[in-house]
């Protein structure tokens, strides 16, 4: 049913290609070039080596899904140009568990509106789902260019939280994401300058509380370990969070104000997105505490709940294992 996308998509390019003219500014978009060859129906290769298909969905939540991509489908048809039409596009097809198509429709977003850096902040997020690190932080790169000495907006949520306040915007996401790009591959001091930068920008508790998660870790793992102090020291346990509270407690579980008995949740099938973050940051508290054999266990229990494989704790969880696999 939801394949339709590639239908409306294409109606939309051909609809597009007739309005240009040999004036049309031509897009950069060669790092979306020479799509990875993948089995019929897989959405990507794991840092391990297994193949991934869409997650599954319980039916009520792909039922409100379904409903909200078929009125991007009808806005796209109105409007087959039309920039925000064509983001929201990208992004309803991504929550369908479509990575390789929402892709697509970004790539051809940016044939239209090379300038618009939140085709790329959106095309760099899906890069990081299917694990092709070095074309996200392309995009995510070309989005800070852009974004570069301009003020900074409120991005809407796609799934709004419980209170439908956003919590995040524009160059936030981008930072956020080019640090993950850097940290999910190991290269620290790279996603170091991320985070500084997302840091910067982060305007909510909740956008706080995210960056500094990543941030402590990044410092830990490099032996700063002042600094890393310094970045809990503005985290307290009475914080107004809306959605980050895995990331809250973990920090302070670092900070020592949390137990493991206090944030152990469900892992392996009963695996959810909270559960897949909290699993992955108490893999990190045990390496830092020096328990290298528990971590391994904690990262190697999150792979069990594959239908978590998009989540960020998922994929940084890959990243730990494929690296100690060569070492």
């Amino acid at each position: 049913m939801y394949r339709r996308s590639s239908i409306v998509l294409s109606a939309a390019i051909l609809t597009a290609a007739c309005a240009q003219t040999d004036d049309t500014p031509a897009a950069d978009v060669s790092v979306a070039e020479a799509p990875v060859q993948l089995p019929e129906g897989a959405e990507a290769i794991s840092l391990l080596g297994d193949t991934l298909y869409p997650p599954e969905q319980p039916e009520e939540v792909r039922a409100v899904y379904l409903e909200r991509f078929e009125e991007a489908e009808d806005a796209l048809v109105e409007a087959p140009e039309d920039v925000d039409a064509l983001i929201w596009m990208g992004r309803r097809t991504a929550y369908l568990g479509l990575y390789r198509e929402a892709i697509d429709i970004y790539t051809h977003a940016i044939e239209l509106h090379p300038n618009d850096a939140r085709i790329y902040r959106h095309r760099g997020h899906r890069y990081l789902t299917v694990r092709e690190f070095d074309r996200a932080i392309a995009d995510f790169e070309r989005a800070a260019e852009i974004e570069d000495g301009q003020p900074d907006e409120v991005e809407p949520d796609g799934l709004p939280n419980a209170q439908n306040i956003p919590t995040s915007t524009l160059q936030f996401n981008i930072w956020y994401h080019l640090a993950l790009g850097h940290y999910v591959q190991g290269d620290f001091e790279a996603a170091l300058e991320a985070q500084r930068a997302c840091l910067a920008v982060s305007v909510h508790p909740d956008s706080v509380v995210a960056t500094s998660y990543w941030l402590y870790m990044t410092l830990a793992r490099l032996g700063r370990d002042e600094e890393a102090a310094e970045v809990l020291d503005g985290i307290s346990a009475d914080m107004e969070i809306i959605e980050s509270t895995a990331y809250l407690n973990l920090l302070l579980l670092f900070k020592g104000e949390r137990t493991l008995e206090d944030i152990v949740g469900p892992s392996g099938s009963e695996a959810t997105l909270q559960s897949t973050t909290t699993a992955y940051g108490l893999g990190v508290w045990h390496m830092l505490n020096g328990r290298d054999s528990e971590a391994h266990t904690t990262w190697e229990r999150i792979l069990s709940g594959r239908n978590q494989w998009a989540a960020f704790g998922y994929i940084a969880a890959e990243g730990e294992l494929a690296r100690a696999a060569v070492r």
